[in-house]
């Protein structure tokens, strides 16, 4: 893997190169890092699942990542689509965290407002640390204690998950949160102003179909980002940008179909 921005370098170690990376904490909640991969045409994801878009750069961007993360958070969806299992951190990786400070683990946070998980996958069952369920306030009492049983529930918000309340609850797990998506939580977090960092592997293939969008939400907004990083391998391109503090400047208008007016 080379880097090709801010400066040619090569070989680049994804793991020591994320791990030195600045990510001070806002003031009342963690950090926030998107993780996502795209093929050239947008697609996240081929046939349900993102896997097929991956290979052994994303794999190491992917590990580099939880290496750094106190939390990995999730959208129920995307759990049970991935088939999520406890994460996995090797030992050297293990040992790194703990003289940084961290936990062996990072732990799973899954956003659910249905409750709708199965308590019988290893996610449940052999995590060697209990995951964080969030959810909504007014979700089914029932459901809420089963899942208690198998998990540290958070709730956050009524008739939908609150994300900033969630975050602020889990301040006390560290200064990292990796969201893993989907593009409903991405989009939801963006929204809502929540997200530092977005890390994006753009997969040199198309796929066509009709695959979500990196970002899915209700409303369009612009959110300005600094490219801090852009790395490339087997013609995979990896970027990490950085929230601005405001969008870029506006270029020539645009009508309402998306053309250009001048």
């Amino acid at each position: 893997m080379r880097q090709l921005l801010p400066e040619p370098a090569e070989p680049i170690d994804p793991i020591a190169a994320h791990a030195a990376a600045a990510r001070p904490r806002p003031d009342d909640r963690p950090w926030v890092v998107c993780n996502l991969i795209a093929s050239v045409d947008g697609a996240t994801a081929v046939d349900g699942v993102s896997g097929p878009l991956g290979g052994d750069g994303d794999r190491a961007v992917f590990t580099a990542l939880r290496a750094v993360a106190d939390v990995i958070l999730a959208a129920a969806g995307t759990v049970r689509a991935e088939t999520y299992g406890p994460p996995r951190t090797p030992e050297a990786q293990q040992r790194e965290r703990l003289t940084r400070g961290q936990q062996r683990w990072p732990r799973l946070a899954v956003v659910t407002r249905s409750l709708d998980l199965d308590l019988d996958t290893p996610l449940f069952t052999e995590n060697p640390v209990a995951p964080i369920v969030i959810t909504t306030r007014d979700a089914d009492p029932d459901r809420r204690s089963a899942v208690a049983e198998r998990a540290t529930v958070v709730t956050a918000g009524d008739g939908g998950v609150d994300l900033a309340d969630a975050l602020r609850a889990l301040s006390d797990q560290g200064d990292v949160i990796l969201c893993e998506g989907g593009p409903s939580l991405n989009g939801q977090l963006v929204a809502d102003g929540l997200v530092d960092e977005l890390c994006l592997t753009v997969a040199p293939v198309l796929a066509n179909g009709r695959s979500a969008r990196i970002l899915h939400h209700g409303s369009s907004s612009l959110t300005g980002l600094h490219l801090a990083h852009l790395w490339e391998e087997d013609d995979t391109l990896f970027h990490r940008y950085v929230r601005t503090e405001s969008p870029h400047p506006p270029g020539p208008a645009h009508n309402e179909a998306g053309t250009t007016s001048r």
